[in-house]
């Protein structure tokens, strides 16, 4: 089960590639402000207690020298405009007393005998100055503080600017992410229009935008080659069926005809019986060679629906055709459409049949038998819409629906007090109200 959650996202969604890399280039924007920042620190650490020890250094000597010059000698009151701005000194005799001092440096001596050269209290930092040759010690120093300070504000605005540099970056790079990522999302665009009975289906996905693509069009460019050919070698099959099958059926039918006339008056029935599943046959053997006919492809002519229905045999079914009706239509694959609709509506207790045309691009068939309830339809209507014919779709709505499509529409079963009412659109324009998303009944 792990492995299976960590392949998709919440909800059975797979995880995002733009936000899965532009989650990763935060983290790591971060991280790389947050390293740099502890690098800085640590360099601070070391580079600017050097640059305040050579500062100290060199405050103490520019010291010494103004404390030699001539009425500058002996004890000297503490004044708190010497203190230096961020250091503070001392000057103690040979045997520790503290002869003068910057306001800021404590009053007592920092060390108690001479010593020279660095020293850390608890408090400061301390550099030890010889003045003279009399023992005299110069004491130059600074808080401890004050040093942390300066280290940190260091660190602080390399770690603030290596974070900037590192967000910029992010913000750039999530850019370029999106914009590598479009050519994904047009492919994916072109994959969603494309059809493999298309003539030019090998070409319309276009050349390959990116480089890591090309095998992806070559592997759908192969695959249309493979459903193209199992594609034409099926309808070449189908059709040459349906070609052996309409000559023997014709025969059976003529020698069916003469035997119900010459056989005695118990048999007619049943011999009429067995004509009419015959007809029934021709009539799917029809529709087979129509729809396999060119390739599927439609050759639409206006067609009178009344003319149309009265050359189909419909028996023990009363069909009444809207006076005028008329549509669009390749004639040979609506009447193949119809010949299975109405007999589906007579094999399902119907009586009558009403056909009309609402515009020259729509057709309905009403039956009035016994209809299916309204979960069965939704489950049909949507088995139609995702042409899945397998099991949920009997043979004459999938004709119907497969007519329908070549035409560049489709068939909806539309909601009925009573009866069963197919709708056909026979364009790409789906009609006035067409609710997508609901399914039909069994043929």
């Amino acid at each position: 089960m792990k492995p299976e959650m960590s392949a998709t996202g919440r909800g059975g969604r797979p995880p995002s590639i733009r936000s899965r890399l532009a989650t990763s280039l935060l983290v790591w924007a971060l991280l790389w402000g947050a390293a740099v920042g502890l690098a800085v620190w640590h360099s601070a650490t070391q580079e600017v207690d050097e640059l305040l020890d050579d500062t100290l250094v060199s405050s103490a000597a520019l010291l010494s020298q103004l404390l030699e010059l001539p009425g500058s000698a002996g004890a000297v009151p503490a004044s708190r405009g010497a203190d230096g701005g961020h250091f503070a000194w001392q000057v103690t005799s040979a045997d520790g007393v503290l002869l003068l001092r910057s306001s800021r440096a404590p009053g007592s001596a920092w060390h108690p005998r001479p010593v020279a050269g660095f020293r850390d209290l608890e408090d400061w930092r301390v550099y030890g100055l010889a003045m003279g040759g009399d023992g005299r010690m110069l004491y130059a120093a600074q808080t401890r503080d004050e040093r942390i300070e300066a280290r940190t504000e260091v660190a602080m605005g390399a770690a603030l600017a290596a974070l900037a540099v590192g967000l910029l970056g992010y913000v750039w790079l999530r850019f370029r992410v999106r914009a590598e990522l479009r050519p994904l999302e047009r492919l994916s665009e072109r994959l969603a229009q494309w059809d493999a009975e298309r003539p030019d289906a090998q070409n319309a996905l276009g050349p390959a935008e990116r480089r890591e693509l090309e095998p992806v069009h070559r592997a759908v460019e192969e695959l249309t080659q493979r459903l193209q050919s199992r594609i034409a070698s099926e309808r070449a099959f189908a059709a040459h069926a349906a070609h052996a099958l309409r000559t023997p059926l014709a025969g059976i039918d003529a020698q069916l005809a003469v035997a119900q006339r010459e056989c005695p008056d118990e048999l007619r029935e049943r011999l009429g019986r067995v004509r009419g599943a015959a007809a029934r046959l021709q009539s799917v053997v029809g529709a087979l060679l129509g729809l396999f006919r060119a390739a599927g492809a439609s050759q639409p002519e206006d067609v009178d629906l009344a003319d149309l229905m009265a050359r189909l045999p419909a028996a023990g079914l009363k069909v009444d055709v809207a006076p005028g009706a008329r549509v669009v239509a390749d004639p040979d694959l609506l009447a193949a459409a119809l010949a299975n609709l109405v007999d589906n509506a007579q094999r399902h207790g119907a009586r009558r049949v009403r056909i009309e045309a609402p515009d020259p691009h729509r057709l309905r068939l009403a039956d009035d038998g016994p209809g299916v309830d309204e979960a069965h339809r939704l489950r049909l209507q949507a088995a139609l819409d995702a042409q899945g014919y397998e099991d949920a779709v009997g043979l004459g709505l999938t004709l119907a629906d497969r007519v329908a499509r070549s035409h560049g529409g489709r068939v909806e079963l539309l909601p009925s007090g009573h009866g069963f009412v197919v709708e056909m659109a026979l364009g790409p324009a789906a009609p006035e109200g067409f609710a997508a998303g609901e399914p039909e009944r069994p043929a």
